[in-house]
């Protein structure tokens, strides 16, 4: 597997910060045809079961997912996907070792697959999509990072407005549950959040 650089070349970063990654890479895989299979999964059916290997890329088309995992007294939730998102869990993905993360469908969802060989493929076959998801790589990380920050300086007040104004197609997609999971509070406290 190729190591990427995570610093653009100036003369790119200019042209590329306007273009969305993620919209563009989809595009670009769409247009070549990539995705391998469509899946459809009900409502709580396992995408990737906890402590497996799965390298594989997907595409939500409709419905709703979400990556966690699970210690000895709850759920943890990670992050989210919904339509026009590409999951995975990108420890398995880099490693190709198992991974404690689980991927669940959290409503009837469709979901399109493509293997690692094939994506990696793609990437190698042009510097622009290299930047592409060099970038889209860059943004994951800074999200994770503020939500890292979040979760150990802020109240749960500013944890909430703080992610519906970075996310807010996620309260309308996600139910309240796995949102007050993933901001590390009680459901209650979400609703009362959400009411105030």
């Amino acid at each position: 597997m190729r190591i990427f650089k995570f610093a653009l070349p100036f003369k790119y970063q200019s042209a590329i910060m306007s273009v969305n990654p993620l919209e563009r890479l989809k595009e670009k895989m769409a247009r070549l045809d990539l995705w391998q299979e469509e899946i459809i999964l009900n409502r709580n059916a396992y995408l990737k079961y906890p402590d497996t290997t799965d390298t594989r890329i997907f595409l939500v088309n409709s419905g709703s997912l979400r990556v966690f995992i699970h210690d000895e007294k709850e759920e943890h939730t990670i992050r989210f996907g919904y339509p026009g998102n590409l999951i995975t869990t990108l420890d398995s993905f880099f490693t190709e070792r198992s991974s404690p993360m689980a991927i669940q469908a959290l409503r009837r969802s469709v979901v399109s697959i493509m293997p690692k060989s094939v994506f990696v493929s793609f990437l190698e076959s042009e510097d622009e999509n290299r930047r592409l998801w060099q970038q889209l790589l860059q943004g994951l990380i800074v999200q994770q990072l503020e939500r890292e920050v979040d979760l150990l300086t802020a109240s749960p007040a500013e944890r909430y407005l703080r992610v519906l104004h970075r996310s807010p197609q996620l309260f309308q997609e996600i139910p309240n549950r796995f949102i007050a999971s993933y901001l590390r509070m009680t459901p209650e406290t979400l609703s009362r959040l959400k009411k105030s």
